[in-house]
């Protein structure tokens, strides 16, 4: 009988308090009544929407800015778009690292949001403080270098910033959810989606209103906009801090990878046990680091770095972790190899967002944008229909497709990550295929009138490439997001997002290089397919190169993907449950 009420009242304590290794604003164990959960990630989406309302009220217009202001040619814009985006989704990756190993999830975001907002601030100076304007008059062809140095330390300031706010807000939002509590690991899976949608409201917001101001205004007002909401919400993400769940930071996430290597390569001579339950690992009841990984039959080489070679000592004689490793360390170092081809396959997809910032809005300043005599649509607005498309994914795909998929697959999540990174690719293809056909009619056009040209034919012939990549971004960079946060380590989330934004990032750098290499290699073919404006030069010959690129990297994507296993999760340590229920649940966690 008191074994019975031991074990209810072990229960009852277990639903109160959240047992997964998080703490509370004060270090106790958090209460799950009072935190976490949409009640938290609310404070979290509010901050997202402000920083993406500032990213891409800068990214978007970046290419025009760079074109009538700083009076860069085509070519030279779009690649500085590119480095500077490709910097921008590259930082991450120190963000992701600094906050996993040393500073925890939310004082990297509070630290990378006050540097942030002092990007804001420098940009709005350069367009407010006189001496720092880019001319003194109207009629100038070059902007003062003043300007120019000012002007882009500020938006690599912003780049710095980004670095440390996108992967930690991420995955510190996907904190908030407890994987091993039924009803609110279903919840993280709505979470990612939602997520995705409080960022298109900042994208849709900066590409209408805030690139509106831009065109009618001022850049120097946008700016002032922009930087006015930034540290608002700051405020607001701090206010949210008593409902927070916090993770503790565990030190280098790349320590015990290195040593699952080392130990690998110390052993590599022995042979593999018959079984891997004669593999080293530490006993649930003694674990108290986390989750237990589950052993898997891929890359079986580092599985040596767990043998024990001496089976009547003690393991604790056997030598250091460098020389001795547990089975989940091994699994957590094959989870971070198993997503370098997902990550390399990923890239073309990338390389085919980069055009949607760059030449899809370029494209959009020859056309015809007014919708009456008095209101003309600004070249970056027609951005928002890719927004609009990946909300419009989303919610079908969340409150729809999931439903029946679950019922139909018997899957929670519907269908699996790597099957929805997969469908968005297949959309992406589409997207080069319909931008490469819209942009051969609208040569067309210029052709038969040079004089009017492009000009007859209305912005909203883009629609379908800005709407079809939208939702491809609903399915692959969703399925993205959540493939880097939970199939790393559960102490590389950070890090994970990282992965995942430098996709992007990489992808911009490589958009880059391919346009440099296209242009040298069609110049010598007598005409490069990059002319001195779109008029004379020959975007839809890269959409459809783009195109082809698209097809051959989904058939290695398809190969990779069937042969990739899942993360293996057995369960977190009892241990540490049970020290929580024994002692004080108001005592300040170490």
């Amino acid at each position: 009988m008191e074994e019975v009420k031991k074990e209810k009242s072990f229960k009852l304590h277990e639903e109160k308090f959240v047992h997964d290794y998080s703490v509370d604003h004060k270090g106790r164990l958090p209460l799950r009544a009072s935190t976490g959960v949409w009640k938290a990630s609310l404070f979290i989406i509010t901050i997202e929407f402000s920083e993406r309302l500032s990213y891409f009220g800068i990214a978007t217009s970046l290419i025009i800015y760079l074109t009538k202001v700083i009076h860069q040619d085509l070519k030279t814009a779009a690649q500085s778009v590119n480095h500077w985006a490709g910097v921008t989704t590259m930082m991450p990756l120190v963000g992701g690292f600094i906050a996993d190993a040393y500073m925890g999830r939310f004082s990297t975001v509070l630290l990378s949001s006050v540097i942030y907002l002092l990007g804001l601030l420098l940009l709005a100076m350069s367009r407010v403080i006189p001496s720092w304007k880019p001319c003194t008059s109207s009629l100038c062809h070059k902007p003062r270098k003043v300007h120019e140095v000012v002007f882009f330390l500020a938006i690599y300031l912003i780049s710095i910033g980004t670095g440390g706010h996108k992967p930690s807000l991420e995955s510190f939002g996907a904190d908030q959810f407890d994987d091993d509590h039924p009803e609110e690991r279903r919840e993280k899976l709505s979470f990612f989606n939602w997520w995705n949608c409080g960022l298109c409201s900042g994208l849709i917001t900066a590409v209408t209103v805030i690139v509106y101001v831009q065109d009618n205004v001022g850049w120097a007002a946008a700016d002032i906009i922009l930087t006015c909401i930034m540290a608002s919400t700051i405020v607001i993400f701090c206010m949210g801090r008593p409902f927070y769940r916090f993770r503790i930071p565990s030190g280098s996430p790349l320590t015990p990878m290195l040593q699952v290597l080392v130990a690998a390569i110390t052993k590599r001579k022995l042979r593999l046990p018959s079984s891997p339950d004669q593999l080293y690992e530490v006993p649930k009841s003694a674990n108290t680091q986390g989750r237990l990984l589950g052993h898997t039959e891929g890359l079986r080489f580092l599985d040596k770095a767990a043998i024990i070679k001496d089976k009547q000592s003690s393991v604790d004689t056997q030598g250091t972790p460098w020389k001795l490793t547990t089975v989940t360390k091994i699994e957590e170092t094959k989870l971070i190899l198993k997503t370098i081809p997902i990550w390399l396959t990923s890239l073309t997809f990338g390389i085919c967002q980069a055009q949607t910032s760059t030449f899809f809005i370029k494209q959009s300043t020859t056309m015809d944008r007014n919708i009456t005599h008095s209101f003309v649509i600004p070249p970056a607005s027609v951005y928002s229909l890719t927004a609009i498309g990946m909300i419009i994914s989303v919610i079908i795909y969340d409150k729809l497709l999931v439903p029946i998929l679950r019922w139909a697959t018997g899957n929670e999540r519907g269908i699996s990550i790597l099957q929805r990174i997969g469908t968005g690719m297949v959309f992406t293809f589409a997207t080069m295929v319909v931008a490469a056909l819209v942009e051969r009619k609208r040569l067309n056009l210029y052709h038969e009138d040079p004089i009017k040209g492009s000009l007859s034919m209305s912005v909203f012939w883009l629609a379908p490439q800005f709407l079809i990549i939208g939702m491809g971004d609903g399915f692959s960079l969703v399925g993205l997001q959540e493939y880097f946060y939970d199939q790393v380590p559960d102490s590389m989330r950070s890090l994970g997002i990282g992965l995942y934004l430098s996709v992007l990032g990489v992808a911009n750098f490589l958009s880059s290089f391919l346009i440099t290499i296209v242009d040298r290699a069609t110049e010598k073919g007598g005409k490069s397919w990059f002319g001195k404006d779109l008029n004379h030069s020959r975007l839809d010959y890269f959409y459809w190169l783009l195109a082809a690129i698209s097809a051959l990297n989904f058939g290695v994507y398809l190969i990779v993907a069937q042969r990739y296993s899942y993360k293996n999760v057995q369960e977190r340590g009892a241990l540490a449950i049970a020290d929580c229920y024994e002692g004080d649940s108001n005592e300040a966690i170490p």
